[in-house]
């Protein structure tokens, strides 16, 4: 079978916090669990390097757009190699072949009658002297009454028109902008309106729910047809005679980036693009809430235009992180930085509060309490502990072999079971659910070590004490390979200290005799005093 993985474009104009990590993690996992599985998987995703938001950043710092996006797309890749984030490949927008792939998709759409010119009213900053992007103006959504760019509200989700917010302001210099005439580049959207409805019924136990809920919205509300053209100067040039002056909107730019970047990987690696793209393959999109509609909406409706008709089978949408209570707020550095925090803690210790922690299904707050308490507690306190306890009892007792004992066959029916209801929670996005479930399978194993007393049999029944040993042992290199596609790096230290680097996603057993290899602490405690440390890193009013 063949799974493709869009994980979702984070903008290439500052460094990514925890939110961004949260929506995005579940991919990867999802991708590990894919390949252990010996499904062939292609896991794409990259920077977006285009948009206002560069633009604005640009012009604060005086230096060009493109050392913004050089800047924060090698911190991306940084960042994301360290957090262990398998892609296959990861690009950026701005790459040549992703500008002339995309050109040729609106060229495509352009023939097939989907894009037509319209005149417009647009709002123009005469003291700036230019037509402001939908980013460039700020003003009061008309539906949440909250402050709103001009494209999107992030408080309530609803895709805005610039010209529908009120008292409208230039981010610019902050003066009111006027209302101006101008011709545009339109996308049909509308047209496709039956099709995505059918589309989103077929897809209702696929979807997360706040994408049924968001995309249903957009439907009843009815479609209406998008701007494709921008007056810009930092973007994708338009391939159509006589708005060649005029750049391509970044949302079908970055949407458009699953498709340019699996032909880019399938001609560097002589691979089929298109396996990965039909109907027996299946698709995973992984973003958060605010990503919902142009991966529900846009992206299939583009697709379709464009003669591709693979439209996404799995939306695995997150809702929002919060930090200490409050929304997240980098303008005021109410944000917990992942260039920080990647360096100064265990990266499995992060991945695990992500995901136990992860806002699948409604909004979840991150708290350095809360972290500290679930390292030291569960990570520490129940994987470490049994990891630690019974490689060394072996090391003490039998000569740090493993032990020629019998697996408890209750237990060996638990691990196997275990396999098949962790992989269908994975496969269904419930991360959460998938990885309890293994943790409460090692406080079980844990439970058992302490009922059987080891300690005591090893002097009064030898034989009794080397199969509960053995069975801790069994219990422990399938954990770890259930766990790899969670945290993969402690998962490879457990089987690499049991000399057993498996990967297949079934039951397995351990060779008798194999002389277990120099182990350490699985976890380090996190000491409490960093939680005040933490604290007073973030904006001035905690």
């Amino acid at each position: 079978m063949k799974i493709f993985i869009g994980g979702a474009w984070p903008y290439a104009n500052g460094s990514l916090h925890i939110g961004h990590i949260a929506a995005l993690l579940p991919g990867d996992v999802i991708a590990r669990y894919f390949r252990a599985k010996g499904e062939e998987v292609l896991y794409v995703s990259g920077s977006d390097c285009h948009g206002t938001p560069i633009s604005i950043r640009a012009r604060k710092e005086n230096i060009s757009p493109k050392e913004i996006t050089d800047r924060y797309h090698n911190e991306f890749k940084y960042c994301f190699d360290k957090l262990g984030f398998s892609y296959d490949i990861y690009s950026r927008t701005d790459d040549e072949y992703h500008k002339k792939e995309v050109q040729d998709i609106i060229t495509i759409l352009y023939n097939n009658g989907l894009i037509y010119e319209k005149e417009v009213e647009q709002l123009f900053c005469e003291k700036c002297n230019q037509f402001l992007a939908d980013r460039f103006v700020e003003g009061i959504c008309p539906v949440c009454k909250n402050i709103a760019r001009g494209d999107q509200c992030d408080i309530c989700s609803t895709i805005l028109d610039p010209l529908e917010l009120v008292g409208r302001k230039c981010k610019i210099c902050g003066s009111e902008p006027v209302v101006k005439k101008i011709k545009q580049l339109f996308f049909r959207l509308s047209k496709f309106e039956k099709e995505l409805e059918i589309h989103l019924e077929q897809s209702r136990k696929n979807w997360r729910i706040n994408a049924i809920n968001n995309s249903e919205r957009y439907l009843n509300e009815g479609l209406r047809d998008k701007a494709i053209s921008r007056d810009l100067l930092w973007g994708i040039d338009i391939p159509i005679k006589g708005y060649e002056d005029k750049k391509v909107y970044v949302w079908i730019d970055a949407v458009l980036g699953y498709l340019t970047l699996s032909k880019k990987w399938a001609l560097d690696n002589n691979e089929s693009w298109g396996e990965f793209w039909n109907n027996k393959a299946i698709s995973y999109y992984v973003h958060g809430k605010d990503n919902i509609p142009f991966h529900s909406i846009i992206l299939p409706a583009l697709l379709s235009g464009s003669g591709v008709n693979k439209l996404p089978d799995r939306i695995i949408s997150s809702e929002y992180v919060t930090l200490e209570g409050k929304k997240i707020s980098t303008s005021n550095n109410w944000a917990v930085w992942i260039p920080d925090v990647i360096e100064k803690y265990n990266i499995d210790s992060l991945r695990y509060f992500f995901i136990a922690n992860g806002p699948e299904k409604r909004d979840t707050d991150f708290s350095w309490r809360e972290f500290v308490n679930r390292n030291n507690g569960e990570l520490l306190g129940v994987y470490g502990n049994l990891v630690n306890r019974t490689l060394v009892f072996v090391k003490k007792y039998y000569e740090n072999t493993i032990p020629e004992g019998e697996i408890d066959p209750h237990i060996k029916v638990k691990i196997e079971l275990l396999y098949e209801k962790v992989g269908e929670h994975i496969e269904k996005g419930d991360l959460k659910i998938a990885i309890d479930e293994i943790f409460d399978f090692i406080r079980s194993i844990n439970k058992y070590f302490d009922e059987k007393t080891p300690w005591i049999t090893i002097n009064t029944d030898k034989n009794k004490c080397t199969n509960t040993i053995y069975t801790c042992l069994i219990s422990i290199i399938n954990i770890a390979n259930l766990l790899h596609p969670f945290l993969p790096f402690s998962s490879s230290k457990v089987k690499s200290w049991l000399s057993c680097d498996i990967e297949p996603w079934e039951y397995k057993d351990l060779e008798i005799g194999t002389k277990i290899g120099d182990f350490d602490v699985l976890f380090e405690r996190l000491d409490k005093e960093i939680i005040a440390k933490e604290l007073s890193k973030l904006g001035d009013n905690y």
